[in-house]
């Protein structure tokens, strides 16, 4: 894969209490801003930040498959992080050996890393700071993915669209805990 693509990273604290909704709604946010086929959109309403999101059912059992994935290889993890990355990419034609056949080969443009970690407020008035404080990381990453993909290398970035499926593009979403890339 190409190392000159776009890197965006989110990092975020979370509670167990708000972990899957959190990383549903940051995961639909990010797709939101990069499917380009016809899409119908929806909205999440997490710690009272709405975020943008997809209503495709496929997008959706993606989505959920992953951060159930990140959420179960959690459980025997400690320190309690993890990653989970959105790559895009477009497919190249290269040469083969001597210029004599030609194969595709799929090369990112973009990549978002959400570096998620799960700590517990030990009391009531550490919740609420911790909930403040999650809410105001929602915002700032929902400014983040607004200021990439409007800014002229977010959108420089994007290749030729060739089609009006709902994602033009090869698109993989890893989740890694422990240093291990989970399925």
């Amino acid at each position: 894969m190409n190392s000159t693509h776009a890197t965006v990273t989110i990092d975020i604290v979370l509670d167990r209490q708000n972990t899957r909704e959190i990383l549903c709604a940051l995961l639909h946010a990010i797709l939101f801003h990069r499917l380009f086929g016809t899409i119908k959109p929806q909205t999440f309403e997490v710690l009272d930040v709405t975020m943008p999101g997809v209503a495709d059912p496929a997008m959706k059992r993606l989505i959920e498959d992953k951060v159930d994935a990140f959420w179960k290889g959690l459980e025997n993890v400690v320190p309690k992080r993890g990653e989970i990355s959105v790559t895009l990419s477009k497919k190249d034609q290269r040469k083969a050996w001597l210029g004599i056949t030609t194969y595709e080969e799929e090369v990112a443009w973009e990549q978002w890393i959400i570096n998620a970690e799960i700590r517990q407020p030990k009391s009531e008035q550490e919740r609420q700071q911790f909930t403040k404080n999650l809410a105001s990381t929602l915002s700032k990453s929902l400014c983040t993915m607004l200021m990439h993909t409007s800014s002229e290398e977010g959108r420089g970035a994007v290749p030729p669209i060739t089609n009006s499926e709902v994602s033009p593009f090869p698109l993989k979403i890893s989740v890694r805990v422990g240093g291990v890339e989970l399925p």
